[in-house]
């Protein structure tokens, strides 16, 4: 049986060739927004397992630029007071192998006050996150339950502006 195609047909028309190339589209413009520039950051942990898995999920998933790490309280503290890399994050442990977090964050507070800085501890007790907060610490996270508030926090901070203001 031979098909029989009833769809109407529509008159056909001369199209007026134009002498312009016909515009280019920029694809980029379709593409999410970005931050103008990523959020960058300072790490100090003294676990060399931590310190590569946090680098990678901040660089990896979060697009932070992590421009720097210390794995002990002099390094950190030497950073601090030669190092001229910008940082609007740092995220500093308390207990470390040599000296401790807490001086760290005291000496970041007074050099570096635009910066935000978090702790990430094992021992967020009530003590110590009064303590911390006393030095200047703007938030405090616990390394066994709050990795996932560690990050929602990044993320809202590598929003854009507003997340740095905030």
């Amino acid at each position: 049986m031979p098909i029989i195609d009833r769809t109407p047909s529509l008159p056909r028309r001369p199209v007026p060739m134009s002498s312009t190339p016909p515009a280019r589209v920029d694809i980029a413009a379709f593409a999410p927004p970005r931050a103008a520039t990523a959020l960058r950051c300072f790490l100090v942990e003294d676990s060399p397992v931590i310190r590569q898995n946090l680098v990678a999920t901040l660089e990896e998933m979060l697009g932070v630029e992590v421009v720097g790490t210390a794995e002990d309280e002099r390094s950190a503290v030497q950073w601090l007071h030669e190092d001229a890399a910008a940082c609007d994050l740092m995220i500093i442990d308390i207990f470390l192998r040599q000296g401790t977090g807490l001086e760290v964050l005291r000496q970041a507070r007074q050099r570096r006050p635009g910066t935000r800085l978090v702790v990430l501890t094992n021992y967020a007790t009530p003590d110590m996150r009064k303590r911390c907060a006393e030095l200047g610490a703007d938030r405090v996270f616990d390394k066994s339950a709050e990795l996932e508030e560690l990050i929602a926090y990044c993320e809202s901070l590598g929003s854009g502006p507003a997340g740095l203001t905030g």
